[in-house]
């Protein structure tokens, strides 16, 4: 079955840097686009960032441009979001989805505090 396994969050500093892992199994991630979205305490989830299969397509949401990098290597059948200068607000559950059949993974917490 299709699953997504989130890691590699944590607390960090202001304008520390984390990155997070998406480990996809039970399909070939190499035919998906991927996304990924956050959710802080008390509000909506939002998106953060998609990649497109191949990983030619790339799209961030205004609040992470020029901050985040999502990549993917589908041999490894992972996908990535690294986080540099992160700030108080980027604190949130971070999670993984695959937009094809709603597909999310249980989240990993990103906590950016001094």
């Amino acid at each position: 079955q299709v699953q997504l396994v989130e890691s590699g969050g944590g607390l960090v500093q202001p304008g520390g840097s984390l990155r997070l892992s998406c480990a996809a199994s039970g399909f070939a991630l190499s035919y998906y686009g991927m996304m990924w979205y956050r959710q802080a305490p008390g509000k909506e989830r939002e998106f953060v960032a998609r990649i497109s299969n191949t990983g030619g397509s790339i799209n961030y949401a205004d609040s992470v441009k020029g901050r985040f990098t999502i990549s993917r290597d589908n041999a490894k059948n992972t996908v990535y979001l690294q986080m540099n200068s992160l700030k108080p607000e980027d604190t949130a559950v971070y999670y993984c989805k695959r937009p094809i059949g709603d597909y999310w993974g249980q989240g990993t917490q990103v906590t950016v505090s001094s």
